[in-house]
């Protein structure tokens, strides 16, 4: 099998580990592939694939797309080392409110895969990061929302002393100002 699949402690999202076949011109592996990942649960059809540049302590996030557009993320990074967290913010989950967060690098190039119903984020740990990942869901401004990068309700550590955060996210609302329960 080219895929590791590693449950989490919030359910649905998956720690993907990928085989990696190196030898001394390079290596060589599959990023995605649908029958491995619908066999373990991630049972989605991604509609977009976007990428990201970013440089040592730039923090993205927390961002999700409301319902009817709301997003599955399969998140990557191919160059450089992320520290790549999801948040349950699906009000009827047990896990509501938790988060968990994996270090993705070029180095690893391990992947994690999260479902809708999470709010995603990501915090550059290298002076230069690519993130690539795939949606299930094209984007849409309409439906673009997001909660605060630093909310104490939800208590991210995010292994940067000083993230640098974009103006949108910084002006993002706390989770507790949110009605999830309507677009979720």
């Amino acid at each position: 099998m080219p895929f590791s699949f590693t449950k989490t402690v919030l359910d649905g999202v998956i720690l993907v580990e990928p085989r990696i076949f190196s030898d001394e011109r390079g290596f060589f592996m599959e990023t995605y592939k649908e029958s491995e990942f619908k066999a373990n649960g991630v049972d989605v059809d991604f509609l977009q694939d976007n990428h990201s540049r970013s440089t040592y302590g730039v923090l993205r996030g927390l961002h999700f797309q409301l319902e009817p557009k709301a997003q599955a993320k399969l998140v990557r990074c191919a160059r450089g080392k992320i520290f790549d967290v999801a948040v349950d913010i699906r009000p009827d989950s047990r896990n509501f409110k938790k988060w968990v967060g994996f270090e993705l690098s070029g180095e690893n190039k391990n992947m994690l895969y999260i479902p809708a119903g999470f709010a995603h984020g990501f915090a550059a740990l290298s002076d230069i990061v690519e993130v690539i990942y795939k949606s299930s869901d094209e984007y849409s401004p309409e439906h673009d929302a997001g909660i605060r990068w630093d909310d104490p309700e939800i208590g991210v550590d995010w292994k940067l002393e000083s993230p640098v955060v974009s103006e949108k996210d910084k002006n993002l609302p706390f989770l507790k100002d949110l009605v999830l329960s309507s677009v979720l």
